[in-house]
């Protein structure tokens, strides 16, 4: 049988989650909306900022959402300037700079987090500050990887500005896109050239990558390998899992039974989380027994659906 994530139970703890929390933006057009999830239970906790990826949102994501937060941390969500639910359109004089945005708007939940926790009654007692971490999917991983010490090149092959947030202390990154220039599409490079050309010379946080081996863009030219650049060529990188037949959407990370899904696979969303607590509970100094464990268990399994790279 396939390893799934059986090791360890759905939910040790009841969840609540609460949205909107409005915080205030006046430079970005429309206020930041911000869902936050936690366990009812427990001290200590630690918190994981969520980058959605392009027109998802605060609601998206419950096959993580609901796990994490049940097993022990605080999730909180941004909605993006690109999501669905706001309507944006590229006529809008704000949409060059969605990738900023981006950016801004988890530098924004982290600077007003006594805002966002102060939204669930007791929760800013029971949290650890200096456990914070962040994770994202596609885009949203290219956002928050930012935030872990990656950079964006400019028309000159030049460094910008370094954006690594020393509150930051852990990440993981689901379905990353690795390097720009000759690596995108022609498409890719003359519209999105300017912030899908990373420098992760830098990246040195520590942080967890999660690809896909079918996963084949439209704005790269490279196959499956491409997602993977941010692990080999990053400081920071601890460990890559590898999904077996796991296209963009890794087996369906974003929403339950949604129809978009093109490999959906409970089984890869069973490993992809539990390996991504696990990691998380290690990297922030909680218990790295669990980290252990994942990565012996699939080694072991008699039909793996996908494996861990560690450096």
């Amino acid at each position: 049988m396939p390893m799934t994530s059986t090791a360890v139970p759905a939910f040790t703890s009841a969840i609540l989650s609460v949205k909107p929390v409005v915080l205030p933006a006046p430079d970005r057009g429309d206020d930041l909306q911000v869902r936050v999830s936690a366990p009812t239970s427990g001290t200590g906790l630690p918190i994981v900022v969520f980058a959605h990826g392009f027109s998802q949102s605060m609601s998206s994501y419950d096959p993580l959402v609901d796990f994490w937060a049940g097993n022990g941390f605080v999730v909180v969500q941004p909605t993006f300037l690109d999501s669905a639910t706001l309507g944006l359109t590229p006529d809008d004089p704000r949409y060059p700079e969605i990738a900023n945005f981006r950016v801004q708007d988890v530098q924004r939940v982290i600077d007003d987090l006594d805002v966002v926790l102060g939204a669930v009654p007791g929760l800013a007692e029971r949290v650890d500050r200096d456990r914070l971490a962040v994770a994202g999917h596609s885009w949203g991983a290219q956002t928050v990887g930012l935030l872990l010490g990656a950079r964006v090149l400019d028309a000159d092959g030049k460094p910008g500005p370094d954006l690594t947030d020393s509150r930051v202390k852990a990440g993981v990154l689901f379905a990353a896109t690795g390097l720009g220039g000759d690596n995108l599409t022609p498409f890719a490079r003359d519209n999105f050239g300017s912030f899908m050309s990373p420098d992760f010379e830098q990246l040195a946080t520590p942080f967890l990558v999660v690809a896909g081996d079918a996963d084949q863009s439209l704005l790269g030219v490279r196959g499956p390998e491409w997602f993977t650049d941010v692990y080999h060529l990053s400081p920071g990188a601890q460990g890559l899992l590898t999904l077996f037949g796991g296209e963009h959407s890794l087996g369906g990370i974003h929403g339950y039974n949604a129809t978009d899904t093109t490999d959906e696979s409970p089984e890869r969303v069973a490993l992809i989380r539990r390996t991504s607590w696990a990691f998380l509970r290690s990297a922030l100094g909680i218990d790295g027994q669990d980290w252990k464990q994942v990565q012996a268990d699939l080694a072991e399994a008699a039909e793996p659906i996908g494996r861990i790279e560690t450096k």
